[in-house]
């Protein structure tokens, strides 16, 4: 039966409605930071979605037995540094920088994932795409600092912060290329159960490692906010927010796309503002103003035949960031 693909501008609508849900991240994880560390919160996530993915897994079984040995490499990669590393990254970003900040800084994921797309998946990188670099660099860096010349003593902590949110970009980059990398092989379902599954023992480690006081957790998890938060923050900035984007992606272009994602940092800015009262300045405006403009190009410079599609896969730190269409 063939199936009747829905208009583009529905498509885009979609998309948006995705990536705002993604843009409540700030405000639920801060919360969240009262109670528990951050290994614990993306630890508690990934039980969570356990029971998820476990009865995928079991259902979608015959798909692993086609997995070769540098397959189960990407999955490994997508699952400990995309889903464990990245994530513990992105929401310790929010204990040391403004939320803002480290929300914003992850719209330069694709840059990193073109710049992997060359190295693993041979793609042949694009003439202007140094300068688009070297544009997001530097809106990285006001969004970190603004116009002032930032120094050690006041502004360490805000360094620490983005830091990490830009080591959890790459990371997201990255897991974009694998994703492409296995796309054929498996299908989405199974690959972000794969994702989830693979993350939770690595997770585990962490939080071990850490000599937690289960005493002290026991007693936050004890608490009905901590829990609807945990459980929202799970469902809806994760799972739901993705299934969303992937129904609207189908006919949409990259550069469209981009433009719909800024729902995400958009969403964010506004609950951030009136829940947190975290602001960003006039020079932090004009830094996420090139990276947006940067990111924009270089999706319009991906949309040629046999590049990797830059879309949500490789701009927002949700699931859509860490598997294949």
């Amino acid at each position: 039966m063939t199936q009747n693909k829905q208009p583009s501008s529905l498509g885009i609508w979609w998309i948006a409605l995705g990536a705002a849900l993604w843009g409540l991240d700030g405000v639920f994880i801060v919360s969240l930071l009262h109670n528990l560390t951050s290994s614990q919160i993306v630890w508690l996530e990934h039980v969570l979605l356990f029971f998820f993915a476990f009865p995928v897994l079991l259902r979608k079984r015959h798909e692993l037995k086609q997995l070769k040995l540098n397959d189960w490499l990407a999955v490994l990669f997508i699952g400990w540094g995309g889903s464990a590393l990245a994530s513990v990254l992105f929401t310790a970003g929010f204990t040391y920088g403004n939320p803002n900040v480290v929300l914003i800084l992850q719209k330069i994921q694709p840059l990193f994932a073109v710049l992997l797309a060359t190295l693993i998946l041979k793609e042949r990188l694009q003439k202007n795409y140094w300068k688009l670099f070297i544009a997001a660099l530097i809106g990285a860096y006001l969004l970190t600092f603004g116009l002032h010349i930032p120094s050690a003593a006041e502004n360490t902590s805000q360094l620490i912060g983005s830091l990490f949110a830009i080591g959890a970009a790459a990371l997201w980059g990255g897991s974009t290329v694998m994703g492409k990398h296995l796309a054929g092989k498996v299908s989405f379902t199974t690959l972000t159960a794969l994702r989830f599954a693979v993350a939770l023992p690595l997770l585990t480690v962490m939080v071990l490692a850490q000599n937690p006081d289960w005493q002290s957790m026991g007693k936050a998890l004890s608490l009905a906010p901590v829990w609807s938060n945990l459980l929202f923050q799970t469902l809806v900035p994760s799972l739901i927010s993705l299934l969303l984007y992937y129904h609207g992606l189908d006919g949409v272009k990259a550069s469209h796309a981009t433009i719909a994602e800024l729902a995400f940092p958009a969403t964010g800015l506004l609950l951030n503002w009136l829940i947190l009262h975290q602001t960003i300045d006039l020079g932090q405006w004009i830094g996420f103003t090139i990276v947006w403009l940067a990111v924009l190009q270089l999706s319009r410079m991906n949309t040629k035949p046999g590049k990797l599609e830059l879309s949500s896969e490789s701009s927002s730190p949700q699931p859509a960031d860490l598997a294949s269409k």
